[in-house]
């Protein structure tokens, strides 16, 4: 089953939480806090695997989330870092956000790409001891990962894409120029998914080409196989656009190449521009000469290459593939999407962002942020110096200045995530 689009959900792993420990040995008084420090989470890695060409691997695994750091320990020792997930996927596959559809990368170039760094791990107590404070009860919890749905998007990495209507000959074209056998039979919509083939038009010298199915006449409007794959000749330098000029089907070779064309334009103006060249193929079966020279002097006069071909019999097809190899030679190189959005800048800006939520309900303020949970939610409110270090978080973060902008006054009681406590100024 070829699959090229997949939405899946990926998060990095959580930082450890630091520890609250206290140095115990024999003859030594009061050891002193030595809570180690939380590990690091793993990150969420993209990687190509060569020997993949389908995304179908995500279509029964919708959920990847990377190995969480442990917590630190007593004797200041560090918990472990989680490792980093890897996922694999086909080379040319672009990674876009889902909400904004903008790319975050294009898995071209066959490099490991972190997509999302793990979050940190939270200081033990050891950190927070000072000459005032010597025995702190409160370590610093690990930094969440960050967490994103995204798109993959098969992009097939082609230097030239067939198109052409349906049986006018694309996939034994592919099959008699290169090592690719897709499938060929006398009816319409035999290929069913893209065929990609090396063309060796001398030696040391290669370029790839792509059968893309599914272009007819309405399928923009979802007819045949709509524009499912089209996505693929996106990279493409230049087309070749194949045409029966046999009449053995009773097509007309002009009406067929602007049909085409169209649903070209209507799909992407950009791929409509690529330059083609026109291959007026079954040459060897012609019922009718007149309609044949009809269609290469319009091709001609259009300013197209054009060239006569019998794909079956390989009459001419030396000739398309040397003319297509020479001409990609002065064409731009192969489309690299740029990226729009970096995931760890999200994350980081949410990290950092200072946001408070607060509502007044029956007498009590309550507040709600993230940040103020993963800083205060180990608060033991029985513990002197716990309490005085929630006033200093409290106060140098602003929250106190916000309550008192929303009407707090001294002796109202505050709730946060339900540690509850009467403001005094």
């Amino acid at each position: 089953m070829f699959i090229d689009v997949a939405k899946i959900f990926v998060k990095a792993g959580d930082g450890g939480n630091g520890a609250v420990a206290f140095h115990r040995e024999k003859y030594v008084a009061n050891g002193g806090p030595d809570g180690g420090d939380g590990g690091n989470g793993g990150s969420v890695v993209f990687v190509v695997d060569n020997h993949m060409n389908t995304l179908l691997d995500f279509k029964y695994k919708k959920k990847y989330v990377a190995e969480s750091g442990e917590n630190g320990k007593g004797a200041r020792c560090f918990g472990k870092s989680g490792k980093d997930l890897e996922i694999k996927v086909p080379v040319g596959t672009i990674i876009k956000d889902f909400e904004t559809g903008k790319v975050i990368h294009d898995m071209s170039d066959g490099k490991p790409f972190k997509m999302i760094k793990g979050g940190k791990g939270g200081w033990g107590n050891t950190h927070f001891a000072t000459p005032t404070r010597q025995c702190p009860r409160f370590a610093k919890n690990g930094e969440k990962g960050g967490e994103r749905m995204v798109v993959l998007e098969l992009k097939l990495l082609a230097d030239v894409g067939l198109i052409g209507f349906p049986n006018v000959g694309k996939s034994t074209f592919l099959s008699m120029v290169s090592a690719a056998r897709p499938k060929i039979a006398n009816y319409h919509f035999t290929t069913l998914t893209p065929q990609l083939g090396v063309v060796a038009p001398f030696d040391g010298a290669t370029f790839v080409m792509a059968d893309i199915p599914g272009l007819i006449e309405g399928a923009s409007e979802g007819e045949g196989l709509g524009h499912e794959f089209l996505r693929h000749v996106e990279r493409c330098r230049m087309l070749v656009h194949v045409v029966d000029i046999s009449g053995s089907e009773g097509r007309e070779p002009i009406s067929d190449f602007e049909k085409i064309n169209l649903e070209l334009e209507r799909f992407s103006p950009e791929l409509a521009k690529l330059p083609q060249v026109v291959c007026g193929n079954k040459s060897d079966i012609i019922f009718d000469e007149a309609v044949a020279a009809e269609f290469e002097k319009y091709i001609q006069e259009k300013g197209y290459k054009y060239f006569r071909i019998s794909a079956a019999s390989k009459q001419g097809l030396d000739e398309v593939v040397r003319y297509v190899y020479s001409s990609l030679g002065e064409l731009p190189p192969l489309k690299v999407y740029e990226e729009e959005i970096n995931i760890d800048d999200i994350v980081a800006e949410k990290r950092t962002s200072r946001d408070i939520d607060i509502k007044f309900e029956s007498g009590i303020y309550y507040v709600r942020a993230d940040w103020i949970f993963e800083k205060l939610h180990h608060i033991d409110p029985s513990d002197y110096e716990d309490i005085s270090y929630m006033n200093k978080v409290l106060k140098t973060t602003g929250v106190y200045d916000k309550l008192e902008e929303f009407g707090v006054k001294e002796g109202d009681t505050i709730d946060i995530y339900n540690l509850r406590f009467e403001y005094l100024k």
